[in-house]
């Protein structure tokens, strides 16, 4: 007669306690968090480079601003300090001007009075003095008698009617004008040419007919 099996009173526990599946959870749950802190980490740490890259940049751009600037206030300063190189004495200069006007007539009179000659030789040296000064300072003047009117170193007190030079050229320079280095220092004040007019008001035609031509 077979024996009966014994059946096993104890039934077999399932994998691990409700306290370990418990900790298992715990852990899991932990392992979770952790993983978000690190990722929260990441992405602060991204955003501050980010940041830094950015305020790098700025200071850079602000950088090469104030560079241009201290460049563009060093060429400033160059050309000012050129400028009163160049005209620092310009208003002794033109203080200058009328004694030399005056010296100039003075020889105009003596040339003409033959009796003048010694005033003539002294006036004379008197005046090429000044004019090597005004040379030295870059002083020149204005080319007037016989040139185009020109309204940016020319000033106009009239016309006259001549037919010694062509219409609106200088006929008569009545005051010297002066450049200083290639600046205006004071304009010539002169009479501007215009044709002669005929008996019935009409102008003179200028004659351009050579003298081979008319013989």
């Amino acid at each position: 007669m077979a024996k009966k099996k014994k059946k096993n009173d104890s039934t077999e526990a399932p994998d691990g306690s409700p306290e370990e599946q418990s900790n298992t959870e715990a852990e899991v749950s932990a392992d979770d968090e952790n993983k978000t802190v690190t990722l929260s980490a990441e992405e602060q740490l991204q955003q501050e480079l980010e940041a830094s890259r950015d305020e790098a940049q700025k200071n850079h751009e602000q950088y090469l601003r104030t560079l241009a600037d201290m460049e563009n206030l060093r060429k400033r300063s160059q050309r000012e300090k050129e400028e009163l190189a160049k005209f620092g004495n310009e208003t002794i200069l033109r203080e200058i001007l009328p004694v030399v006007d005056n010296l100039e007539r003075a020889v105009d009179h003596a040339v003409q009075d033959e009796g003048a000659s010694g005033l003539l030789e002294g006036v004379q040296m008197t005046l090429n003095q000044f004019a090597t000064v005004l040379e030295k300072f870059n002083v020149v003047p204005v080319a007037a008698l016989g040139e185009p009117f020109d309204s940016a170193v020319h000033q106009a007190m009239g016309q006259m009617e001549t037919s010694d030079y062509p219409p609106n050229t200088v006929a008569q320079e009545m005051q010297k004008g002066y450049l200083l280095n290639e600046r205006l220092l004071r304009p010539s004040l002169v009479m501007v040419a215009k044709a002669p007019e005929t008996s019935t008001g009409t102008e003179v035609p200028e004659d351009n007919t050579s003298d081979d031509d008319k013989s």
